[in-house]
């Protein structure tokens, strides 16, 4: 589903050498894996996710998704190729504060090309739980929640791709667990996931953990026994 072949992302800098924030790093991901990329701050994981969302062009390498080459596109096909094939997910929510967590999932669709959007919404909210908060507003809603309401938002485009950049890093250790067993779900039903972590351990809960340092991936190991949060969560 993804291939990256020689990817580097080069930052210039007014008064030292340019920075290698991705250094000839080739990654493959098929469909339907739940990937953990692993690093501390500064080693080059959000941008990779970027590049990976088509947030950010590579400097150099190859970029497939879905069997086309992505790296040189125009802004409008990139934007089209988010809308319909990538969901993101992140630390913050983004969520818009005075509408609904429906209208707040609904968001996307109004980019779409689909004829129809009736139900869409309401379907990505059901997914994650929150069938009794639809016409709540962020305000009234737990962090948990609000994280949920973003999955959902990510997912109602029913995207190939699921992007999430430290999702659970502005809730609590329940919170957490609760997300993780969503994903893990998501996982289970298909989903392709990449998760974008520097805690070991929630990089455990997924079936593939890839460690990125200075810019380059320096470990890639399926795990046998991803542990399972499903159950902790209900």
């Amino acid at each position: 589903m993804i291939e990256l072949n020689g990817i580097s992302r080069i930052y210039a800098r007014p008064n030292g050498e340019p920075v290698r924030a991705l250094d000839d790093v080739s990654l493959r991901i098929d469909r339907g894996e739940f990937l953990a990329i692993v690093g501390a701050s500064g080693s080059g994981k959000s941008t990779l996710m970027n590049v990976l969302g088509l947030l950010d062009r590579p400097d150099e390498g190859r970029y497939v998704l879905c069997g086309e080459d992505v790296a040189g596109l125009e802004v409008n096909d990139e934007a089209r190729i988010r809308n319909k094939k990538i969901g993101f997910v992140f630390q913050s929510f983004h969520l818009l504060p005075r509408t609904t967590a429906l209208e707040n999932v609904e968001l996307p669709l109004l980019y779409s090309d689909r004829e129809s959007f009736d139900g869409l919404g309401r379907r990505a909210l059901e997914a994650v739980g929150l069938a009794d908060r639809m016409d709540h507003t962020p305000s009234e809603l737990s962090g948990g929640q609000q994280q949920r309401v973003a999955i959902a938002r990510a997912l109602v485009n029913d995207p190939d791709l699921l992007l999430a950049d430290e999702p659970t890093g502005n809730l609590d250790a329940s919170s957490a667990r609760e997300i993780m067993a969503i994903f893990q779900s998501l996982n289970a039903a298909g989903r392709t996931i990449v998760f974008v972590t520097h805690d070991a351990d929630l990089a455990a809960h997924c079936g593939r953990v890839a460690r990125i340092d200075d810019g380059r991936i320096v470990a890639d190991e399926r795990l046998a026994t991803p542990r399972v949060v499903v159950e902790e969560a209900r």
